[in-house]
């Protein structure tokens, strides 16, 4: 039997990719979140942010909010998440969040009336 015209078809919903930020471990879109990677010094390994998304090696993810960042120092998220052993470095990460965050907070109120 052939289908009439009245009939709808049904398009498939494309689902968005689902991250955990590891300092709340809320579950969010991705696009909502900072990809962060291990960059390996001589003596010490660096927790950056991968903007770009594309770094090779395993990733983390948390959002740019700097309670998230203090938790997951706290948990000791970073070392785990990334699977690193040694000293860590979230210095390049901690400048980033809290930049990013300074960036998007209102200008306090200038002196009134």
């Amino acid at each position: 039997m052939a289908a009439s015209q009245d009939e709808t078809t049904e398009v498939p919903v494309r689902r968005r990719p689902v991250r955990t930020c590891i300092g709340c471990r809320e579950r969010v879109d991705r696009s909502d979140l900072v990809r962060v990677v291990a960059v390996h010094g001589e003596t010490i390994t660096f927790v950056t942010p991968d903007l770009r998304g594309a770094a090779p090696g395993r990733g983390a993810h948390l959002h740019l909010d700097v309670s998230c960042l203090e938790r997951a120092t706290q948990r000791k998220a970073f070392a785990r998440a990334l699977r690193l052993e040694g000293p860590v470095d979230i210095g390049p990460l901690d400048a980033y969040v809290r930049g990013m965050t300074r960036q998007t907070q209102p200008a306090p109120p200038t002196g009134g009336a």
